[in-house]
């Protein structure tokens, strides 16, 4: 976090002196510089990312702390004088972002290799990445069951008090799952029943259902079957080097986007550019992949990184969606669950 930079700016009387004071709080003043909202070194290795930046660009992009609804907020809060130049927000937030009126159009190199639905055609949101959601396994706990090939074989009997899944009336994860396993199912995003019938016979096989995230959960076992994102999975099996696998189910999913903006009135716009550019480009990409998370562009990856993933034929069954739907249907979906599985 940077706790004086956005306090300084906001306050409009000493926009001058904060500027002109600002290497005396010990952050550089290049005219280089851009300011990213939620670009938090520990999340999707953004601290290498901000390094590979500074050294190839000579950008300083300072660390940032946020998640996407606190930049949000903050975005639209200095409207009439930006702070940010930048900002990288979950897929939803995106949307709002421009519904705000607080997101300025620009295309970064690379922009006309990511594919339709993950992006704004005018720019003013694109994917740099995206998490895929299916099933984060640990073999080693499933007690002699198979591990799994589609959503309909975690009804079968045989995994009774394996499978879990976050409650999707509180985490966004466990959301995304419920639009995932009701689309498989023949849903829509105007017809959450298919998903909701699934949900209600899955009860019969005791589902563990946390509220918050669960990845140590699966690492020790506790949770053998979990409805979570790619990245997670392969974390845990190349990271923490266990038997973990993650299965795209054979009925399909869905991907969710990681996008980014630039802010309308941004002070550096040049900066800016060049980091936008830069997420996208051909390294930027691959240092996403080394991450675990999928690239938004389809690039020739080194082949230990590709090989960290699934193939191509199994992420062709997770689709995009209409995001800015599946955020408008989130409240009645939340209370059909309520009312018929809980």
């Amino acid at each position: 976090m940077r706790p004086t930079l956005p306090r300084l700016l906001k306050a409009g009387a000493f926009a001058a002196l904060a500027l002109a004071t600002l290497p005396l709080a010990g952050r550089p003043a290049a005219a280089a510089d851009a300011i990213c909202y939620n670009c938090p070194p520990e999340w999707a290795d953004w601290g290498s990312m901000l390094k590979a930046i500074k050294a190839d660009t000579g950008i300083d992009v300072p660390q940032d702390n946020k998640n996407s609804g606190q930049s949000l907020t903050q975005i639209i809060a200095e409207k009439a004088s930006p702070v940010a130049d930048v900002a990288y927000l979950g897929v939803t937030f995106g949307i709002k972002a421009k519904d705000a009126g607080v997101t300025q159009p620009y295309e970064p190199k690379g922009f006309a290799d990511i594919p339709d639905g993950l992006k704004d055609k005018d720019g003013n949101w694109f994917t740099i990445h995206s998490g895929t959601l299916g099933l984060f396994v640990n073999k080693d706990a499933l007690g002699g069951a198979p591990v799994p090939a589609c959503w309909a074989d975690l009804l079968k009997p045989e995994y009774k008090g394996l499978v879990g899944y976050l409650d999707p009336t509180s985490a966004f994860v466990g959301y995304v799952g419920a639009v995932a396993v009701n689309g498989a199912m023949g849903g829509s995003l105007d017809d959450f029943k298919p998903g909701i019938e699934y949900f209600k016979k899955l009860q019969a096989n005791q589902p563990i259902v946390p509220k918050q995230t669960s990845y140590a959960r699966v690492v020790s076992g506790e949770i053998p079957i979990l409805f979570d994102y790619d990245f997670n999975a392969y974390r845990a099996r190349y990271s923490d080097m266990g038997h973990f696998e993650f299965v795209i189910p054979c009925e399909g999913s869905v991907v969710v986007p990681y996008v980014m903006t630039m802010v309308k009135g941004a002070p550096h716009p040049e900066a800016a550019k060049k980091v936008l550019d830069y997420v996208l480009s051909d390294k930027g990409q691959t240092m996403w992949a080394k991450a675990y998370l999928r690239p938004a562009r389809d690039i020739k990856l080194p082949p230990e990184v590709a090989s960290r993933f699934l193939p191509a034929a199994d992420y062709a069954r997770a689709k995009p969606v209409d995001y800015a739907k599946m955020e408008s249907a989130q409240k009645a979906f939340s209370e059909a669950y309520l009312n018929a599985v809980k």
